[in-house]
C-alpha cells in the first residue's frame, strides 16, 4: 500500500513545483489551477529515483498524477507517467482516497452559489 505524506520535503519542492506548474500548463488540468496536497512514497524519491506520486487538487477534483522529473532547476525535462486509460478505453480504478482536508473549504465556496448541496458520504469522506 502506498504511504502518503502530507508534508513535501524540502529536497523534492523544486521537482515538485516544477511538476506542478508544467501539469497547471498542460491540457490536462482543464483550465483549473492544481496544487499538490500530498505525495506517495516519499522515501523512492528521495533516494534518487527521478518519479515523483503526487497528489494534486484543484477545481472540483482530486487525482493521482505521476511524473518523471529530471534535469536541474535551470532546466527541467518533464513528462507525464500516467497512462489515463486501459486497453479496453476506460478509465483505472482509482488506487486513493483523497487526504483528508482538501476539501475542507469547499462546502463554504460552494453554498452560496446554489440554493442547497447534496453531500454524499462515502467510505468517511464527502
Amino acid at each position: 500500500m502506498p504511504q502518503v505524506s502530507e508534508t513535501i520535503p524540502d529536497a523534492l519542492a523544486p521537482r515538485v513545483d516544477a511538476a506542478v506548474a508544467w501539469f497547471n500548463n498542460s491540457a490536462e488540468s482543464a483550465g483549473d489551477i492544481f496544487k499538490v496536497t500530498g505525495i506517495l512514497d516519499v522515501d523512492v524519491a528521495l533516494n534518487g529515483s527521478d518519479e515523483l506520486r503526487l497528489i494534486m487538487c484543484g477545481g472540483d477534483r482530486c487525482e493521482q498524477r505521476s511524473f518523471r522529473v529530471s534535469g536541474s532547476s535551470e532546466a527541467w525535462a518533464i513528462e507525464s507517467l500516467d497512462n489515463l486509460s486501459t486497453a479496453d478505453g476506460t478509465k483505472p480504478q482509482a488506487d486513493l482516497d483523497p487526504p483528508p482536508g482538501v476539501r475542507s473549504s469547499w462546502l463554504d465556496k460552494t453554498l452560496p452559489q446554489h440554493k442547497f448541496v447534496v453531500l454524499l458520504f462515502y467510505r468517511g469522506f464527502w
